[in-house]
């Protein structure tokens, strides 16, 4: 019994020392890289200017299939890239209402594809790459053809689900106006 508890007692600390070692290795690693990526984004939309910034966005909103690429491919990459996850969302305020869920949800779906050339999009999350380059690394293979895979397919991704999305909405707006306009009847009759 007393075995035990000491075995217990012996492995519970080893757990915290584990997890010391590995906070260690993001402080001497990730984090600063991080820190000084964070403060070149802001230094480059200084420099830019924030309203030109603002103004990518408001370019995005115009109608037609043209300004699908810059909506749902430009507009969320921009975004991620100099606002970062969450305050990259805030982007979508340029655009009209009806536009704006299908931002959203190209904007949230590209904030993990780019975090292998681009950790400072997410780095809340960066664990999950981390954990994937971690098992790629141990196989030999090389990460940055998998980070620009990543990269590559998560732009294809967020052009579909924000095409899909607008579509999705467009049908939603229009049931909605449909069921104010017979609801509108009624109360008159």
């Amino acid at each position: 019994m007393l075995e035990s508890l000491v075995w217990l007692g012996e492995h519970f600390i080893g757990m915290f020392a584990e997890g010391g070692k590995t906070f260690v290795g993001l402080v001497t690693g990730i984090i600063p890289t991080l820190i000084v990526l964070l403060t070149g984004v802001n230094a480059l939309i200084a420099l830019i200017g924030p309203e030109r910034v603002d103004k990518v966005g408001e370019w995005a909103a115009r109608p037609g299939l043209i300004y699908y690429p810059v909506r749902y491919i430009l507009l969320p990459f921009v975004a991620c890239f100099f606002l970062t996850n969450p305050m990259a969302y805030t982007m979508g305020r340029f655009l009209p209402e009806r536009y704006k869920p299908a931002f959203y949800d190209a904007a949230v779906s590209f904030v993990h594809p780019p975090l292998g050339i681009f950790p400072h999009i997410n780095p809340g999350e960066l664990f999950v790459w981390l954990g994937i380059a971690t098992g790629i690394s141990a196989l030999g293979l090389p990460l940055t053809e998998l980070a620009i895979r990543y990269l590559l397919v998560g732009l294809v991704v967020i052009f579909i689900r924000g095409i899909v999305t607008e579509r999705i909405t467009a049908v939603m707006l229009a049931r909605r106006a449909q069921q104010s306009e017979v609801a509108g009847v009624e109360v008159a009759a």
